[in-house]
């Protein structure tokens, strides 16, 4: 590649990317119907197989996607609902257990002073600050209701993300084959490469983990309400599904499960059940649930995956938070590619050497610049 071509890629992608940034605020519909039409594809072109046109494909699939859709929010909005109103009624039993439990428990063994640590204190500045939230929230809320532009828009993208979901379905391999046509030549076999492995990593985890979360928060769900806490459905859904950082939904699952059953029922067996579900739960995902449904195709260590979650949080907000692990494994498909090269470069060998690629741009051979040596005779019989 000459330098005035990779002069013209940083362009492209320095256009692209200022595209990306002048277009955010409305971008995010289109986000998640692209999100939603990646899910179905492979589904339509399952039933492409069964001989059946695309468009009546991507319709029956559409339809499925939609219902769904309406399922899930018909049972988890009560359910979240009811939740949400038990536990707010349960703050005061939290609050006292916090201050005649906790507060002297941690004196006790963290050898603070009284003074140090004023449970009333601390009580007052919780409530304080709920009440500072729920002052924001229902300020948001409100100018929320009386700002037609916000219902408007609002309106616009639930409207929005359906009917784009649907026209992208029907048309995701036309607009893959129009990408695949405007490629540069030479580049080519290299970017076909890198999104064929970028699917395969995107897939893995896109599907994959999506399955693993719900999966994690339906048993969870079910398990803590079967033990009896009155919040264990509520706790087991906001495990699952911050459950794609590792650990961090078993932390927080288990952490908030203990503090319910202790003012719940203030006893150790209730405990030994808590600690029993959230064992089980971990030793399922980790043997049964990511090897089966995510497997190790995504490269990503644990420590990298909580780099990530950080630094496109910081960077983006919640949306960095949700897309972080995609960015990353998207990452990871282009880091090796870049090793790759380095490894195949002088600056890693220390020599001249000459790379011989095979047409999809995988290297297959590494010849030194010295001749080769010739081969051996066969000695005579």
């Amino acid at each position: 590649m000459s330098n005035a071509q990779r002069w013209q890629w940083l362009v492209i992608i320095a256009a692209i990317g200022w595209l990306i940034w002048l277009l955010s605020p409305i971008l995010m519909p289109f986000m998640l119907a692209a999100v939603f039409a990646y899910l179905g594809d492979p589904l339509v072109d399952r039933l492409e197989r069964l001989r059946i046109g695309r468009g009546l494909a991507a319709s029956i699939v559409f339809l499925l996607m939609l219902l769904i859709v309406a399922l899930a929010l018909m049972l988890l909005v009560p359910l979240i609902q009811r939740q949400i109103v038990r536990f707010v009624a349960a703050l005061p039993a939290y609050a006292a257990w916090f201050t005649h439990d906790a507060i002297p428990w941690l004196e006790q063994k963290l050898h603070i002073p009284p003074s140090e640590f004023d449970a009333s204190t601390v009580i007052a500045r919780i409530r304080e600050h709920i009440g500072t939230v729920g002052g924001i929230v229902a300020t948001v809320l409100g100018y929320a209701t009386r700002s037609g532009l916000a219902i408007i828009s609002v309106g616009v993208a639930v409207v929005l993300v359906p009917v784009v979901t649907f026209y992208l379905l029907r048309d995701w391999d036309k607009l893959v084959a129009t990408i695949d046509a405007l490629l540069p030549r030479g580049a080519q076999p290299t970017i076909r490469r890198l999104a064929r492995e970028t699917d395969s990593v995107l897939g893995a985890f896109v599907r994959g983990q999506l399955l693993v979360m719900v999966a994690l928060a339906v048993f969870y769900a079910v398990t803590l309400k079967l033990i009896g806490l009155d919040v264990g459905p509520l706790i087991g859904m906001v495990a699952g599904l911050v459950s794609f950082v590792p650990y961090l939904g078993f932390i927080i699952g288990i952490v908030a499960s203990i503090i319910a059953a202790l003012v719940q029922f203030h006893d150790v067996l209730h405990l030994v059940l808590v600690v029993a579900v959230f064992l089980v739960a971990n030793v399922v995902e980790n043997y049964f649930l990511v090897p089966k449904l995510v497997g190790d195709r995504i490269g990503l260590h644990p420590v990298a995956v909580i780099f990530a979650v950080l630094a496109f949080g910081d960077m983006f907000g919640f949306i960095g938070v949700l897309l972080a692990l995609p960015l990353a494994s998207i990452a990871v498909v282009l880091l090796r590619f870049l090793r790759e090269r380095y490894e195949a470069s002088p600056l890693y060998a220390g020599r001249e050497q000459t790379r011989i690629l095979s047409a999809s741009g995988t290297p297959v051979e590494a010849v030194d610049a010295a001749p080769p040596e010739p081969p051996e005779t066969p000695p005579e019989p």
